[in-house]
This record gives C-alpha cells, structure tokens and sequence, in this order.
C-alpha cells in the first residue's frame, strides 16, 4: 500500500458498495472519511478498513440534512485538511409501487437522499476543491436514469436528476480542475435487493424476477464498481468529466490515453435526445 496525503470522502460509506468503495480507496492508499447514518456500522467498516492497514475515519451524519452534510464535510476539512474525492454512494430506493399508489411524501424523501444528498455534498466540497484548483467528484446513477422503469419513480427520477446535475456541473467547472462524473453500478446485490424482494407484486413482475434470479445466482461484484471509482479518481482519468459511465457495460478497464482523449472530445456516454 502506497500512502497519500489525498482525502477521500465516501457518503453512504457502510452500504454494500460504499464500503466496498472505501476499501479500495484506503488500499490505494487514500486517507477515507465515511459518512453515514449508522453509528454501528461505520465502526464495523473502520475496523475492516484498519485492519488492512488503511487510514479511515467516520462521521455520523444524514445526506436528506443538509446542516447534517454541511457539518460533516466541515469537520473533515477541519482535521484531514482537504478533500481531493468526493464518491456520493449514499442512497435509497422506496418507494416500490405504482406512482398512483405513492404517497408523496415517500416519494419526496427519495429525491432528497438520492438528488439532494448529492447536491448538498457536491455544494459542500466545491469550494475547497476550487480553491485548491484540483478535486473529483463521483455520482450514482441507477435503474431508470436512462430509461423508463415503471413502479421506481421516485428512485428513477432521483438518478436522472443526479445524471444531468453531473453533467451541467461537469461543463460549469471546465478549467478549475474539479471534473465530475457519474457511475451506472449495474445490478449489485445490497439492501436495494431485499427492498424489492419484499415489495413483491408492487416491483412489477420483471423486477421481481429479476431480483429472485440475483438473490440466487448473484449480481454485479461491488469491487467492479469501486475499480471503477479509483479509475476516475486516477490520473489517468483526468480528461473526464461530465461522463456516465457502466461498471458492466463500458469497457473503460481497456480505455488507452487516445480512447480517453477521444471520449472527452465527444459526448459519447452523456444522455441525449437521439433523433432518426
């Protein structure tokens, strides 16, 4: 493990993929901050990250509260001093159901973990990362960002809202060194499983199926999607910004510098309008 006085600031940092993502981090030899609602388990994956030999502390906080993220990111500039990453893994997916059956205010909380949460730790970390004329910040897609997925909106909507404030962001902080992207993970076995086995009929009976198939057979490993993270957070990245990019379906492990220019000069993996 090669150390860095880099800062790595993971919300939802004791899911199943921002855990996994915080590991990979500290192992590339990150400082990690982890951000999260449960107390318990940010301790259990501080003690797995220690136990490696990485460097991680963890903060207490919910992404829907926006003091709560203004505070965190605070207190973590306050002792580590910077924050060079910033991974916005924190999210949820109920409300599972018809839109007609929904109450709003389900649906509201939604998009203010998924969508807000985002923008208030981007809003949160922006500055420092400005000042200091380097920083990366990575987003979260998910099912329904590119196309429709009924009995998901809130979580649909969420994304796609996540997916163009990634790229409109991205374009505003052309030459300030911060660049911005978001990540598709694709189908990882996490809480999100459970939440639509337990919806059962109100998933609609392809994602149930889908879902029944995962839990049996096994979905997308989280550590694709962390390789992926520390890809963008790499050098090697630094011509990318305001991209979507699949942990699955893209092949970004073989992109070579002439890929990477071409990809950046273009707006291939954005979201548009396509037209005959």
């Amino acid at each position: 493990m090669v150390r860095t006085s880099k800062v790595a600031l993971i919300t939802g940092g004791s899911g199943g993929i921002g855990r996994t993502v915080a590991r990979e981090l500290a192992h590339k030899g990150y400082r990690v901050a982890l951000v999260d609602r449960s107390k318990r388990e940010l301790a259990s994956v501080l003690r797995l990250i220690r136990k490696g030999g990485g460097d991680a502390r963890a903060v207490a906080a919910d992404v829907s509260r926006p003091k709560d993220v203004r505070r965190a990111v605070a207190g973590i500039l306050q002792s580590l001093g910077r924050i060079d990453v910033l991974v916005n893994c924190a999210g949820i997916q109920a409300p599972i159901g018809s839109f007609a059956a929904t109450k709003l205010s389900d649906w509201e909380y939604n998009l203010r973990v998924n969508l807000f949460g985002t923008v208030h730790a981007a809003h949160a970390v922006l500055p420092s990362m400005v000042r200091r004329k380097e920083g990366v910040i990575v987003n979260f897609s998910g099912g329904g960002a590119t196309g429709p997925r009924p009995n998901f909106s809130a979580y649909a909507v969420a994304k796609i809202g996540v997916v163009k404030f990634t790229e409109i962001l991205a374009e505003e902080l052309k030459g300030t060194g911060v660049r911005v992207n978001a990540v598709a993970p694709g189908a990882v076995n996490t809480g999100m499983l459970k939440e639509v086995l337990r919806a059962g009929s109100r998933a609609g009976a392809k994602e149930l199926a889908d879902a029944e198939k995962r839990a049996k057979e096994g979905g997308t490993p989280p550590e694709r999607v962390a390789g992926l993270i520390a890809f963008l957070a790499s050098p090697k990245a630094r011509l990318l910004t305001g991209k979507l990019i699949s942990a699955v379906w893209d092949p970004w492990e073989k992109w070579t510098r002439k890929d990477i220019v071409r990809i950046a000069s273009t707006d291939i993996y954005t979201l548009r309008r396509r037209t005959e």
